[in-house]
């Protein structure tokens, strides 16, 4: 679990959502509402946009039921991951494998810091790769126990 270890520390409890959205779009809505009443952007209406449009170029459906919508806008603070989790019925996310996304981490922060962004990414995709804890992440219920999972508790 050592590659977890690089994203825990952008992990928060209240930023992690268990969903009963049907679509893509509502998702996205749903998480960026979230990141918003959590204090997490500073301008909502354009980190939206930002994640829409990243959206329509390439879908960020992995493959194997997981999905990284990101976006990096100017003005933000720091880097945030928020994970929603879909357990009854996959999403059409248009992924790479066709799969139905029941595994979403959002992430976004500062567009200046590109190096620490792509670390994240890759630090997040070692994660997942993980079956188990694909698994175990559908089985939470949870913030709690979603988060342990990426800390190795």
């Amino acid at each position: 679990m050592s590659a977890s270890k690089g994203i825990s520390k952008y992990l928060d409890e209240r930023l992690v959502v268990f969903l009963d959205e049907e679509s893509r779009e509502s998702v996205i809505g749903r998480l960026v509402d979230l990141l918003h009443k959590e204090g997490r952007l500073q301008d909502k209406e354009k980190f939206l946009f930002s994640i829409l449009e990243r959206e329509r170029i390439v879908s960020t459906g992995i493959g194997i039921g997981v999905s990284i919508p990101h976006a990096k806008i100017s003005g933000n603070a720091g880097f945030f991951v928020a994970i929603g989790i879909q357990k009854k019925r996959g999403i059409d996310w248009k992924a790479l494998d066709g799969s139905l996304v029941h595994l979403i981490f959002m992430i976004g922060g500062p567009d200046n810091k590109q190096t620490e962004y792509l670390k994240i990414l890759s630090n997040l995709t070692q994660s997942i790769k993980d079956e188990q804890r694909r698994k175990l992440l559908l089985k939470c219920n949870t913030a709690k126990e979603v988060i342990d999972l990426f800390t190795g508790c």
